[in-house]
């Protein structure tokens, strides 16, 4: 689109970083501040960023650093973030041996509500457009797309 000037004012363009962390849960806020304002310069706001992406976020950071590299400091977390006006996806990877998410039991299940876990992993799925594990269970992909997908009503 024009601006007043005549110049053509686009989108920024895609970009792609890296953020190697050490698994320390005092860094994920700061951690979670710095990604939250790089989404804002592509547009994100309201709820999916504030909510989705911050909490799903957190969630998967927090379980690489207490599950996968089991606290152990001299062990890192890597996260390939690529960023567009369309969508955010990261990869957060640990130094862990990994786990098979599929054995990870519904929290939800009446038979689980008072057990501890999968809390997080329940809350990831629920918050961002797309979560897939790796086969050896140790890096996660997230997708939130900048507007939500749209959903077929029920009944059609």
């Amino acid at each position: 689109m024009p601006s007043r000037a005549g110049c053509s004012v686009s989108a920024p363009e895609p970009i792609e970083f890296v953020l190697d962390l050490p698994s320390d849960l005092r860094v994920i806020e700061n951690v979670i501040v710095y990604l939250v304002a790089r989404c804002q310069a592509y547009g994100f706001g309201g709820a999916r960023l504030n909510l989705n992406f911050r909490v799903g976020v957190t969630e998967a950071l927090a379980n690489a650093m207490l599950y996968g590299n089991r606290r152990r400091p001299e062990r890192r977390v890597r996260v390939e973030v690529a960023l567009s006006t369309a969508r955010v996806a990261l990869r957060i990877a640990d130094e862990g041996q990994g786990f098979d998410p599929a054995r990870v039991p519904d929290p939800t299940a009446a038979e689980n509500l008072s057990r501890p876990g999968g809390r997080g992993l329940f809350l990831i799925r629920k918050l961002m457009d797309a979560v897939e594990f790796n086969q050896a269970g140790n890096a996660v992909r997230l997708v939130l797309n900048r507007e939500p997908p749209l959903r077929r009503p029920t009944g059609v």
